[in-house]
């Protein structure tokens, strides 16, 4: 008797009560022989739900899941008020042809002179951008063919590394000189598809991509799914001329942040080569912020875009939820997921999310998204454009990092912000954290056992590696009570953050509360338990998955290690626009002294 508690509406909670509260997760870090002795145990039909039942109780999930009476009628899915129409933008055709979209997006882009870059070999160091291989193509200083080859080269060479760090799974040099070959002649003959034909990307593995499988960073997925045409994404990327270079690396099934895969090895970070990517987007990332690949596609359930964009130093957009079709990916029907665009700036984040968007008809019915929109970037005076927009922030959420260098170098980033747009910072209070983070994961987690029960029990569950049977015996124990509760709590945190942007544009935050952690070699074979590190990896971007709001991390420093440092801004919902127009704007501010990774490639001009 006496623990239940009783919540009070969500309109009535008193905001100037709130107490801000450190996450602290209470679980063991285990790596090697002791790790899969531990999920063994887990696994074990009394001893695991005990050991299971101990750990949720020091997390409070009990308290907050079945303690609990929340007043709230469940909200199985984002559902959103009608939303005022964004400013300065251009509204895009869902409907219509990918390449008109992207056209629309070039002409969205701010004046760009890439012959003064190419020329300039004394510059600093700089990731080449779209715009700049579609330069170096039309006035025949390079082919796709050659920068085919060159990328080939490099992942041959990955592949036979030791030990194997593969950033792609499935990777065929044949069908990348056919796709090559073939843009290399529309450009011999004056007639490239887009900006965008030509452009070498990467998809996410469990996206697909014919022909290539889509195993979900498994080795079995692709045993029971056969990949019989591209997802809708990618066909809408293959209609403006796009080169597939392969599937990339991931987190198996998308349920670790560190990208750990025993599988098929972990790769790498192109800033340091013995720590993570960050996951479950590791590979898409690596590839971009190795100079590889322009741009790659990923999936984020659970910060799986932003969080390697962020470690790894590139940018990473979330888009709403529905706002591009989910169809032929592993993961087209749960609630918190999308597929978005990861690339070396904002601009070609544009370019390619132009190209992906749309949502699909379920979506339009039960959602009712608005217009899709781009800023016009083009069009507006640096020095006002911004000047309108509120910036929140909740100063004790947004220093909870591990390193104070996280914080210090986001809170740098807004202070360039507002000294050079005017922009007005605001002090905002967003409540029941701890209770957003419990809804979030009983409902990722239950959509994840939700797909693979199937497989699991036709007796592929011991094929998985022993860090997701580590997530799925977490999975299994949650009850249809707590699902239910979870998408009330999901009700009152949507209406806790509308309210908040009834006072502010957009939300921000680190992406991360730490920097690249470092890869135990004891992880390597077998990979690893750290919900310590999953807590710090996390700790802000739930959010934008529960709510399905759009998020962006753009890189705004490093630490003192030579880490990238990522600034997260999170959008009302439908809100692309605004939150790429202060993207750029940071991007702008933050990006004079990039470094260049220890793994760099620089595939366009051969050096």
């Amino acid at each position: 008797m006496g623990n239940k508690r009783v919540m009070v509406p969500a309109e009535e909670v008193d905001l100037s009560s709130i107490k801000y509260q450190p996450q602290s997760i209470q679980a063991p870090h285990v790596t090697g022989f002791l790790f899969r002795l531990f999920v063994r145990i887990l696994e074990a039909p009394l001893l695991g739900p005990f050991i299971i039942s101990i750990l949720k109780k020091d997390n409070e999930f009990d308290q907050i899941l079945r303690n609990t009476v929340i007043p709230e009628e469940p909200m199985f899915k984002p559902e959103y008020p009608p939303q005022e129409p964004e400013p300065a933008v251009i509204v895009l055709d869902e409907d219509g042809r990918p390449l008109d979209r992207v056209e629309s997006a070039l002409n969205c882009l701010p004046h760009y002179d890439p012959a003064e870059f190419w020329e300039n070999s004394s510059s600093p160091f700089h990731y080449w951008k779209i715009r700049d291989y579609a330069y170096a193509y039309r006035s025949r200083n390079a082919t796709p063919s050659i920068v085919a080859e060159r990328i080939i080269s490099v992942i041959e060479e990955n592949l036979r590394s030791t030990p194997p760090s593969p950033l792609l799974i499935s990777f065929d040099a044949v069908e990348v000189r056919k796709q090559a070959a073939a843009s290399t002649q529309r450009f011999e003959e004056g007639n490239p598809l887009s900006i965008l034909d030509g452009i070498f990307m990467a998809i996410k593995d469990d996206i697909d991509c014919y022909p290539h499988p889509s195993k979900g960073a498994s080795t079995w997925k692709h045993e029971v799914r056969t990949v019989k045409k591209d997802a809708v994404s990618v066909s809408r990327l293959r209609s403006c001329g796009v080169i597939f270079i392969g599937k990339a690396n991931m987190h198996e099934f998308g349920m670790g942040t560190t990208g750990n895969n025993s599988n098929y090895g972990t790769a790498r970070n192109p800033h340091a080569p013995d720590r993570y990517t960050g996951g479950s987007s590791s590979g898409p990332a690596a590839l971009v912020a190795s100079g590889l690949c322009s741009a790659a596609l990923g999936t984020d359930g659970g910060g799986s875009v932003r969080i390697p964009s962020s470690l790894c130093g590139v940018v990473g957009l979330k888009t709403n939820y529905g706002r591009t079709s989910m169809e032929g990916s592993l993961c087209d029907s749960g609630t918190v997921e999308i597929i978005g665009p990861i690339a070396s700036t904002v601009e070609d984040v544009m370019l390619v999310y132009s190209a992906i968007l749309g949502s699909s008809s379920a979506s339009r019915i039960s959602l009712k998204p608005s217009p899709p929109c781009l800023p016009t970037l083009s069009f507006y005076d640096d020095s006002n454009a911004l000047g309108s927009l509120q910036i929140g922030k909740y100063t004790p959420w947004f220093n909870d990092v591990l390193s104070t260098e996280v914080s210090d170098k986001c809170e740098d980033a807004l202070n360039l912000l507002s000294k050079a747009h005017g922009c007005e910072i605001k002090e905002i209070v967003i409540p029941e954290l701890h209770e957003m983070r419990a809804a979030h994961l009983v409902s990722i987690g239950s959509e994840c056992l939700c797909a693979l029960n199937p497989d699991i029990e036709d007796g592929k569950g011991g094929n998985l590696t022993y860090d997701t049977r580590t997530s799925l015996a977490l999975f299994r124990s949650f009850t249809a009570a707590d699902y239910v509760a979870a998408q009330c709590l999901r009700r009152r945190i949507m209406y806790h953050h509308l309210e908040i942007f009834k006072n502010v544009d957009i939300i921000v935050t680190p992406t991360t509360g730490m920097t690249a952690p470092k890869i135990p070699p004891s992880a390597l074979e077998s990979g690893e338990t750290d919900m310590q590190t999953t807590g710090y990896l996390m700790r802000f971007i739930i959010a934008a998955n529960l709510l399905g709001l759009p998020a962006i991390s753009i890189p705004v420093g490093y630490d003192k290690e030579g880490l990238p440092i990522g600034l997260q801004v999170i959008g009302r919902p439908w809100a692309e626009a605004t939150i790429l127009r202060i993207a750029s704007a940071v991007e702008k501010l933050c990006g004079e002294s990039k470094k260049r990774p220890v793994s760099y490639y620089d595939v366009l001009k051969g050096n």
